[in-house]
């Protein structure tokens, strides 16, 4: 099985952005949605992202944000990509990824089988899925350490894609052996509390998915 990538999210510090790059993880995650305990204002994800440039892919994680919320945190931040992590539509995907020049990630939420078959609608569109666990009506869409049945990507083939959704040190191993994915990528998994990163749980994270 090839080297898979690992992306780091919700990265809100220097030492956690160290450790990630110290871990030959691919991508950083940085979060723009405020009511995220991993989210960052323009000034500290300015820093982070200056700090990471040619060291580390940056993504940044958006929520069903409107055109100028998007424009606004580009002009101050510089992204390699973005990850839209709401319910945003194949032709909203398809407008960003036009109209700003950039990678767009789409994050699908997954509790059943009908989900998967809905992501086929981005296939093309989206520069990379993200197959993530669906969270309870009225919760943040992610970054809450629930997972879902990995075997409902059994088969799925379509482009580049990534296995997101209660991913651990303890099972990253497990989940890149039965998907196959070609990106993981941890948040909570790799916390010592809500939006606190743990330095030796990232290195713990891509040790075991770069050794599964």
């Amino acid at each position: 099985m090839p080297t898979p990538l690992i992306k780091i999210c919700g990265i809100t510090t220097p030492e956690a952005l160290a450790a990630a790059i110290t871990a030959r993880a691919s991508h950083i995650g940085l979060v723009f949605f405020a009511p995220s305990p991993r989210h960052v204002p323009p000034g500290q994800a300015a820093m982070l992202s200056a700090r990471a440039a040619g060291r580390i892919a940056r993504v940044g994680l958006f929520v069903d944000a409107d055109d100028a919320t998007i424009a606004a945190t580009l002009a101050a931040v510089p992204l390699d990509a973005l990850q839209l992590h709401g319910a945003e539509s194949p032709e909203r995907v398809g407008g960003l990824r036009a109209r700003l020049g950039l990678p767009v990630w789409k994050a699908v939420a997954v509790a059943g089988p009908e989900d998967v078959a809905r992501a086929r609608a981005y296939a093309g569109i989206a520069d990379r899925l993200l197959f993530d666990a669906k969270t309870p009506k009225g919760t943040l869409p992610g970054g809450m350490g629930l997972s879902f049945d990995w075997n409902l990507l059994a088969g799925w083939q379509s482009g580049a894609w990534g296995l997101a959704g209660g991913l651990t040190p303890g099972n990253v191993a497990q989940a890149l052996r039965q998907t196959g994915a070609p990106l993981v990528d941890t948040s909570s998994g790799v916390e010592s509390a809500p939006g606190v990163k743990d330095v030796d749980k990232i290195a713990a994270f891509a040790y075991a998915a770069h050794h599964a």
